[in-house]
């Protein structure tokens, strides 16, 4: 009967000492690399906790600059299209005035019927860009929305506080007041 010796390092070739250690159970110096490891691994989960972490914020932050982008973007379209009709409600006043000034001879006129027809589609354009107009006659003044040029005595009709007479129509888009409309107000 042969009796098998401990192969050494070199006769195994894998590099791990024979000590005579019982299947598989590690030795001191496993247990040591295994704590090491151990320590490792818990520094390199942090570190990718950390790049995680960074990863998220970084994300969180673009979605905000995004919306930022996006909601300033449609301010500034809001904004020149504002500006852009702003400089447009003369001529619909030029307009306005023209067709209640037209003389009873010529209500049937096609071409005074033309000048009508323009009117209106400019203000369907007005209504279609989501502009309303501010026709506060007989309503309590508000500085936001009207810009007093005169001053009435108050009636049972029209208490003090209220608009006797607009003078010139204002007009909103959306909530801003692109402009204030001139009234009249009761003392």
């Amino acid at each position: 009967m042969t009796q098998e010796t401990p192969m050494t390092e070199e006769q195994r070739g894998d590099g791990t000492p024979n000590d005579g250690a019982a299947n598989g159970a590690p030795t001191a110096d496993e247990k040591q690399e295994s704590v090491v490891t151990q320590a490792e691994f818990q520094a390199a989960q942090a570190k990718a906790q950390e790049y995680l972490d960074g990863w998220q914020r970084a994300r969180a932050e673009f979605a905000n600059y995004k919306k930022r982008v996006e909601r300033e973007f449609k301010d500034n379209q809001q904004m020149a299209a504002g500006d852009t009709i702003k400089a447009l409600l003369p001529i619909l006043d030029d307009f306005e005035r023209a067709i209640s000034n037209v003389p009873a001879e010529l209500g049937g006129n096609s071409w005074v019927n033309g000048v009508t027809m323009i009117q209106k589609k400019f203000n369907k354009f007005l209504e279609d860009a989501n502009v309303t107009i501010i026709d506060p006659t007989g309503q309590p003044f508000d500085p936001n929305q009207h810009e007093a040029i005169g001053m009435d005595e108050a009636t049972e009709t029209v208490p003090s506080g209220h608009i006797t007479i607009t003078m010139q129509r204002g007009y909103l888009l959306g909530e801003r007041v692109l402009r204030p409309a001139l009234v009249r107000v009761a003392q």
